[in-house]
């Protein structure tokens, strides 16, 4: 059987939301080990790379709300 299948939807949102931050964190890496390099042609992959990262970013808030009950103050 499928393991996804015997996992609820929670925690299959839980492993793609630490999936989605592991990707955050590499992202940023990148862009660090970039910006250090310095260079034209770098600055034009280092801004592709931030637009991936903010897209993620995106994504990551989206997750959290669908897993963030909420709470009627």
């Amino acid at each position: 059987m499928n393991i996804a299948s015997e996992m609820n939807s929670e925690d299959v949102l839980r492993i793609k939301l630490e999936v989605l931050r592991r990707e955050h964190r590499d992202l940023d890496d990148a862009i660090r080990a970039l910006e250090n390099q310095g260079g034209v042609a770098d600055q034009f992959t280092t801004r592709r790379l931030k637009k991936q990262k903010l897209i993620l970013k995106d994504r990551i808030a989206a997750l959290e709300d669908q897993l963030t009950p909420d709470i009627i103050a």
